[in-house]
This record gives C-alpha cells, sequence and structure tokens, in this order.
C-alpha cells in the first residue's frame, strides 16, 4: 500500500514538472530576464510624453461588466487561444499608457446598473439607479420629474461643435449604455411606446426608441434593437413570426431615412458588406430584433462583429475634417456574467479587445483620445491553486474540502447555485459553451459588483486619468480633451498636421530613409 502510495505521489509530481516545464521558457529561470523586462518597462516610462494638444476625435470603449478579474481572466484567455501560457500576454488595453479608478455607485444605489453608471461617464453627472440621461432628481419611473432634470451628453455636445457622431454596440442599440448618449428618461427599459405606463403616456414622455431618432443626430449607429423601431403589425425580415413592438405604427427607420442624405438602413452582413464609407454619410444597422448574438453563437455570414461595425463606423466619420466622436459598447460581457457563463463573458471580452486594436490601426494617438473603461464590475472571481498556463475555465490542481475539483472561475451568487451535494467538476465539462460557473448564493440572475473599475486611456490629454476617480470625471476629460461645451474656451492647440500621419507610416517612412542612406554609403 505503502509504494503504491509512493508511486502515486511520484506520478503527480512528474505530472506537475512537465506541466510547469511546458508553461515556463527557459530563459524566465534567470535573473536577467526579469531585470532586463523591467529595464525595458522602465525606459518606456520614461519617455512617455505628454500630449498637450487638443484631441480632433475622441473614441470611448465601453466594456459592460468588465471588472478587473474579467481583464485578468481575458488576458490570460487571449495568450492561451494564441497557444501560450497566456498570464504573459498583454490585452490590447494593457498597453495604453495612463491607467486610473472609477468610483462607479449611483447616487441612490451602492451596486450600480447601466444605466446610472452610462449617464456618470457619458453625461459628466451621477444619477438614479434605472435612469439615463437625467439628475438624481429624477426617481425611477417618474417620468413627470425627468422634465427640466434633462443632462446633455458629450456625444450631442460633439454634434453641436460639428464633429460626426457614433454609437456601436454588442446589444440594443436602445440599451442603457448606448441611451445615455442622446436619451432622456425615468426607466432604461421604456425602450418603445408599448413599454410606456399610463403615467408616462400621460404626461408625454418618450420612449428611448423614439428619441434614437428624434434627439440628437446620430451618423453611425451600429447594433441590435429592431423590433423597437418598428410596429407590432410589421413582421421581421430575419424572424417572420416575431414583429416589431410598437402600437403607435410608426415606422422610426423610415423616419430616421427621411431627413438625411447618403443615408443607409441594413439588417444583414452582406447588406452591411455592401456600404461604402466614402459615399455613405448615416448608416443604421440593425442586426437582431433584441441584443446582439454573442460572439461565440455569431453567424459571420449574417451579423457583423464588434470590430467589423467598429471599423465600418470609423470609416464613416473620420471623413469629417473636424473629427468624429464614437462611442463603442462590448455589451454582452455584462449579460453573459448575469448568466453565469463566464466563457461567453471572456470570449465578448477578447473580442471588445480585439477592436480596440483595430481602431488603434485606424487612427493616430497624434490626434484621437481613446479610453477604455467599465460601467460596473460583476461577482465574478477567478482564483485557486493553478500551475501556470492552467486553462482559464479549467479546475484548480488541488480539490476542497469536500474532496470534488472546483473551477478557478466563479461567482459569488447567481444560477450557478447547485442545492444538495455540489458536483464534481473536470475541465471537459467547465470548457462547454454554455456550462454555468457554480456559484453559493442562489440567484436567477448573477449581480453586479461594487468595486472600482479601471480606466485605461491613451492619446491627447490622456495622463488627466492619473488616480481614483468619480465616474462622472470620465464624460469631463473627454470634452475638455475636445474642447466641448462647457470647456469650449480650453485653449489647448489643435492636434500637429503630423496627426494626418499615422506612426506606423512615420515607422514606415523613416525605414525607407535609413535604406536610402545606407545604400548611398
Amino acid at each position: 500500500m505503502a509504494n503504491t502510495r509512493e508511486l502515486l505521489f511520484t506520478g503527480l509530481l512528474i505530472f506537475i514538472t512537465v506541466q510547469l516545464t511546458l508553461s515556463i521558457s527557459e530563459e524566465e529561470l534567470h535573473a536577467s530576464y526579469w531585470n532586463n523586462k523591467a529595464r525595458q518597462t522602465l525606459h518606456t516610462a520614461l519617455t512617455v510624453q505628454r500630449s498637450l494638444k487638443q484631441a480632433k476625435n475622441v473614441i470611448l470603449f465601453l466594456g459592460d461588466g468588465m471588472g478587473l478579474p474579467t481583464v485578468t481572466a481575458a488576458r490570460i484567455l487571449k495568450g492561451q487561444l494564441a497557444g501560450k501560457s497566456g498570464e504573459e500576454t498583454s490585452l490590447v488595453m494593457d498597453t495604453f499608457p495612463h491607467v486610473a479608478l472609477s468610483k462607479t455607485y449611483n447616487v441612490d444605489q451602492q451596486m450600480p446598473d447601466s444605466a446610472g453608471t452610462a449617464t456618470a461617464y457619458l453625461c459628466g453627472v451621477k444619477a438614479n439607479y434605472g435612469t439615463l440621461g437625467v439628475t438624481a432628481a429624477t426617481p425611477r419611473s417618474n417620468c413627470g420629474a425627468t422634465f427640466g432634470n434633462e443632462v446633455e451628453s458629450v456625444l450631442s455636445r460633439a454634434k453641436k461643435a460639428g464633429k460626426s457622431v457614433g454609437i456601436v454596440t454588442t446589444t440594443r442599440v436602445q440599451h442603457a449604455s448606448p441611451g445615455a448618449n442622446y436619451a432622456h428618461t425615468a426607466n432604461r427599459e421604456w425602450y418603445s411606446d408599448s413599454d410606456l405606463p399610463p403615467e408616462a403616456l400621460q404626461n408625454g414622455c418618450r420612449d428611448i426608441a423614439f428619441q434614437l431618432v428624434n434627439n440628437t443626430e446620430i451618423n453611425v449607429i451600429l447594433g441590435g434593437g429592431r423590433e423597437y423601431m418598428f410596429s407590432n403589425t410589421t413582421s421581421d425580415p430575419e424572424y417572420p413570426t416575431r414583429t416589431g413592438a410598437r402600437n403607435d405604427g410608426l415606422n422610426l427607420v423610415e423616419e430616421w431615412l427621411r431627413t438625411k442624405k447618403n443615408a443607409r438602413y441594413v439588417w444583414n452582413k452582406a447588406d452591411f458588406d455592401a456600404v461604402n464609407p466614402s459615399n455613405t454619410d448615416f448608416l443604421m444597422g440593425l442586426f437582431e430584433p433584441k441584443d446582439c448574438r454573442y460572439e461565440l453563437e455569431r453567424d459571420p455570414s449574417m451579423d457583423p462583429s464588434l470590430t467589423e461595425m467598429m471599423e465600418k463606423a470609423i470609416h464613416i466619420l473620420s471623413k469629417n475634417p473636424k473629427g468624429f466622436y464614437l462611442f463603442v459598447e462590448g455589451g454582452r460581457i455584462d449579460h453573459a456574467h448575469h448568466g453565469g457563463i463566464a466563457k461567453k463573458a471572456l470570449y465578448e471580452t477578447v473580442e471588445f479587445d480585439r477592436a480596440i486594436g483595430r481602431a488603434a490601426e485606424l487612427t493616430s494617438e497624434l490626434d484621437t483620445l481613446t479610453v477604455v473603461t467599465a460601467d460596473h464590475s460583476h461577482v465574478f472571481a477567478f482564483g485557486g491553486h493553478s500551475a501556470r498556463g492552467n486553462p482559464v475555465l479549467g479546475v484548480s490542481r488541488s480539490k476542497a474540502s469536500d474532496k470534488k475539483n472546483f473551477t478557478t472561475a466563479v461567482y459569488g451568487n447567481g444560477p450557478g447555485y447547485r442545492n444538495g451535494i455540489r458536483p464534481d467538476m473536470n475541465e471537459d465539462i467547465s470548457s462547454g459553451n454554455n456550462y454555468l460557473q457554480q456559484a453559493p448564493v442562489p440567484l436567477d440572475s448573477e449581480t453586479h459588483g461594487i468595486e472600482d473599475v479601471a480606466i485605461f486611456a491613451k492619446g491627447p490629454m490622456s495622463h488627466l486619468f492619473h488616480g481614483v476617480h468619480e465616474q462622472n470625471y470620465i464624460a469631463h476629460v473627454t470634452a475638455y480633451a475636445a474642447c466641448l461645451e462647457p470647456y469650449e474656451n480650453c485653449e489647448l492647440p489643435p492636434p500637429s498636421r503630423a496627426g494626418a500621419i499615422h506612426p506606423s507610416l512615420l515607422l514606415l517612412l523613416m525605414g525607407f530613409l535609413l535604406l536610402s542612406l545606407s545604400l548611398l554609403d
């Protein structure tokens, strides 16, 4: 028996050693590797230059529900998808030179929601839970208290200043996060007129979809949310058994198109791909009746990815010589977390980061302020005893006190609660696309977190993100950097003409110059 135990223990040690050897490179075993790596990082930090010029363009990337554990887990997943151990990988947002923290509470709630937080980071004013584009003097669902308490988004101010503006999201375009760019409502769930209660109808409040096409003129609108734009007698073009949601008979897409030149509406990938940015000034694309599909479930022949939508938006908006303001949301990170499905949340985050990377290729830090942040976190946790390179969706190498395996990705509450005896776990099960992470508290929907979230920034005036900030500060920085109300007299010098040349092109030109000089020698 003792010999058997020794063999098992020896085998376990060999297995762990092999796993570590596969995950750890030889160079990491030496002090010189880490010292050189730190020196390189120190050199980069010492050479960071503050960009004190005006931002011609502003891009705000919002990872809905993207708390710090989600960022960490997505970073490792990105690396593992590329065949690496993962921990040493960097997300694109990780490379931004300026990082801060954002305090996410709503005026009336410790645990925030996406509406009150969106009002903060898009309009510059903290608000109540569940309200959009209004001050905290508006209680949730009190239509009458909306009037006189509206607050204006930075997107709306950018439009007034002559810039082109756009919204890109993987949720419905009438959802809380994109909605705060243009809507003023006492309830984030008043998507169409059929959602308005009698009090709101009597007091003249308008639904969010109506405000989308009638408040601020938005150049690019891409995401889901078709059903709120059409009458309840209109069949959906993709799902003929479904209809629109409106009781008033309005066709809001036609209303939006009627007042614009060079405008297009699309609802599928083929029509989206056919849109030529050079002769399109306005584009609305609504690819699902409600939210877009998760990235793991998306049909690439029918629906564009977040990266593809964002790229089309930049090509259209960047034609404006006065610049643009673009809001880009990875909105279904939040939905997957609510569902207790970590795999979907992390794949959404990886795609979100891919969009950030593509935007960096299409713009220049010399004239574009890019901010990446989250509205709130979730009670998603990522930990346990795991060797280097352990799969993000895998199990701990040691067992729990009930002698069963557990995943390193878990939730503090949610639909993953198991009544009775906790089932054992293995990676084959936990890596499934619809696997529910275990949770100790039973809830139909996992909750938001309360802790701070990160702000990553680069470009003009990005150094203003430097510590722990109230969330509404974000809107003030983006407005100031672009010299928008109330900072139109910011006295920042305009971006240099070199801003029209992408840094990668400058490097290429320098390379050609050096090559030419060497040939002359």
